[in-house]
């Protein structure tokens, strides 16, 4: 019976090692993880007819959408159909010699003989054009290289160019003006088609040369036919791939994760992937396969890719550093649309927008791209603020587990009048800086349980935060928080009847909520400390909110 028991948990262990797992790293590769269809993500009839059509066009989308599962999976469609020969290269390599043209060129060139070797099944073909074009000036190796190549291959080349973006100044310029010098020469002596992707359209690049010189790159390029671009997971595209885990290993999702699981990422497809394998293998008791996933444990996934900050999110928060991307951001947080209009190029609003990090949407206000973004821009730029605040549970915690608020602002209150000038000038985002302190403060006292939901956007002049605190019974205490600005041209009495109106709103929107508080921050200098720092009861719409002067 011992050995039985013994070769059935061995059974048991291959079964679980074979298991197919959400991918949060490189390219899809479906018989390991869950996948959906990468020919489906983009509009494949269209793309067949560019290429049939000898079209040259760009394909891009934010880091780790999916860029690279869908280009291999065209080439391999293509190389099956037979028409063409389709070969996939990432020129990513040429980054690190930048501006030195000839190094980035002979680099691209020996890629692409690598990867036409390859997909020809060893052929040397590729490899000895590579050698006979080695002494061509940089300038024109790559187009020569193109040229004695498709004239020596059997049918027309389709190239796919991965990460073109990661090449700079002149190198770029370079390899860009070299794919175009040949493009009347298709199919015969040049690609019949090329594809460039990388996380932006090349009509966005501006290209700085070594002279200083700036260099768009739709004049490099001008031959581009089209611009295509691969968006998020569709809900439905989200709910596939977590069905996927329940068909082959029998766990469930309570259905109430799905909604909590779109708001928190908006199919941003790295997102999703990785709450999905937290969920089920990282949180270990779940890698119980009847143990069914509920929206606590989504939470708890999301909880813990936030604090750990991942490689993807660890990417994103590196760019929170760079001006062009302060320069859009920090209006969105400080909920005032005054320092975006008029001022802000339109090239670093689409810059951060190709980013992922905002969406741009016609007809609406800019705003952050979903929950889980939402969430880590504040608590990042207020990280170092959050190390040294000390809090001490015990002044502000009622017996029953939850947050008397009254106590917990009124000390805020005074922490904001004795320390919000040396505070807020430390933040990089000083415009946000009220805003950034007091969820500072907030994320120190939650982090002992509890969260923080937050919204905001340009054109909101407000931020919404909600504080869920379980309690000891079991239930969830929540608590609505509506942040303004006070400026010196504002009268007081409109913005805060106007943040009455906004407070009920969101309250009524979130629903079951137990308090309500309206906090106005007065930018006026003029005013003394004792005419900001206030605090009163007002009744609106049947509801009695806590009315907060800072």
């Amino acid at each position: 019976m011992a050995i039985r028991n013994l070769f059935v948990t061995l059974q048991a262990k291959i079964l679980r090692d074979m298991e197919r797992f959400f991918n949060t790293a490189g390219p899809q590769q479906p018989d390991i993880h869950y996948t959906v269809d990468p020919l489906s993500r983009f509009d494949l009839d269209d793309v067949l007819m560019l290429i049939r059509q000898r079209k040259y066009f760009v394909l891009h989308a934010p880091r780790q959408t999916g860029k690279t599962s869908c280009m291999l999976a065209l080439r391999d469609l293509l190389n099956r159909q037979g028409d063409f020969i389709c070969v996939y290269a990432n020129v990513e390599g040429g980054q690190a010699s930048r501006d030195n043209v000839k190094s980035v060129v002979r680099s691209t060139v020996d890629t692409l003989a690598l990867k036409v070797s390859q997909v020809m099944g060893n052929d040397p073909l590729a490899e000895q054009i590579r050698d006979a074009v080695r002494d061509v000036e940089a300038d024109s190796m790559l187009s020569t290289y193109l040229s004695k190549l498709c004239q020596a291959l059997s049918k027309p080349l389709v190239l796919i160019i991965d990460e073109i973006d990661a090449l700079v100044g002149d190198s770029l310029i370079s390899v860009l003006r070299q794919i175009r010098s040949g493009y009347e020469s298709r199919p015969a002596s040049f690609p019949n088609s090329i594809i460039l992707c990388g996380v932006r359209d090349v009509r966005d690049y501006r290209i700085q040369t070594s002279g200083k010189d700036i260099v768009t790159g739709g004049s490099a390029f001008n031959i581009k036919s089209k611009s295509l671009r691969l968006g998020n997971f569709t809900l439905g595209e989200v709910r596939t791939l977590y069905q996927q885990h329940t068909a082959e290993t029998g766990q469930s999702f309570d259905e109430a994760c799905f909604p909590l699981l779109w708001q928190a990422t908006e199919g941003q497809p790295w997102l999703v992937n990785a709450v999905g394998y937290e969920v089920t293998w990282e949180i270990r008791e779940n890698r119980d396969r009847s143990v069914v996933i509920t929206p606590d444990m989504i939470e708890c996934a999301i909880e813990n890719i936030i604090y750990r900050r991942d490689t993807h999110i660890d990417i994103l928060i590196d760019k929170l550093s760079e001006p062009r991307v302060k320069r859009v951001i920090e209006p969105i947080l400080s909920n005032s649309d005054e320092a975006v209009e008029g001022v802000v190029p339109s090239d670093d609003i689409q810059y951060v927008a190709d980013m992922g990090l905002i969406k741009v949407e016609r007809g609406q206000n800019i705003r952050i791209a979903n929950g889980i973004y939402r969430e880590i821009i504040p608590r990042e730029l207020t990280w170092s603020t959050q190390q040294v605040l000390v809090q001490q549970s015990q002044w502000y915690q009622r017996a029953d587990g939850g947050i008397d608020m009254g106590k917990l602002l009124t000390a805020f209150q005074q922490f904001y009048r004795e320390n919000s000038d040396i505070w807020i000038s430390r933040f990089s985002y000083a415009e946000a800086g009220p805003q950034l302190l007091l969820q500072a403060f907030l994320q120190r006292i939650v982090n002992g349980g509890g969260y923080i939901d937050r919204e905001y956007g340009l054109g909101r002049k407000r931020t919404d935060l909600l504080i869920r605190k379980p309690l000891a019974d079991g239930s969830v205490k929540r608590i609505v928080l509506e942040l303004k600005i006070k400026r010196a041209k504002d009268g007081l009495e409109t913005l805060i009847e106007k943040g009455l109106e906004q407070t009920a709103g969101y309250m009524d929107c979130v629903g079951s909520v137990d308090e309500g508080h309206l906090i106005v921050f007065n930018r006026d200098g003029q005013l003394s400390w004792d005419e900001r720092i206030w605090h009163t009861l007002r009744d609106f719409g049947g509801r009695t909110i806590v009315v907060w002067g800072m």
